[in-house]
């Protein structure tokens, strides 16, 4: 660890972040209240996360350098991501128009006699 390169470091911070994300995905789920998509593109990520492991090998093993310097196995991996965000974006927006939905209809207390 004290001779390792930002290369490195960079990899075992990968590697250890995915148990806090998994963490936040099991409280995400078990709550209940994240709208279908939105839940949907957060697990989505981990499939971005697993596509890049095995592009960054190809890239090493393949063209000797790093997977951001070739580019079509790049931008695919990136096109995973997009997705993901476009998942949680949607997911988001379903979650708002739900709330504002329910906040638009008359609510459901019963009414005060006022005499």
């Amino acid at each position: 660890m004290l001779n390792a390169g930002p290369q490195e470091i960079a990899q075992m911070f990968f590697g250890a972040s995915i148990v806090p994300y998994s963490v936040f995905l099991y409280f995400l789920t078990k709550s209940k209240q994240a709208p279908p998509l939105l839940l949907f593109g957060f697990y989505f990520l981990l499939v971005f996360v697993f596509a890049t492991i095995p592009a960054g090998i190809v890239a090493k093993r393949d063209y000797g350098t790093i997977l951001a310097n070739v580019d079509w196995l790049h931008g695919t991996a990136e096109s995973l991501l997009t997705f993901t965000n476009l998942f949680i974006v949607f997911g988001l927006r379903q979650g708002f128009q739900k709330v504002k939905d329910a906040q638009a209809t008359p609510s459901e207390q019963p009414a005060r006699n006022l005499k």
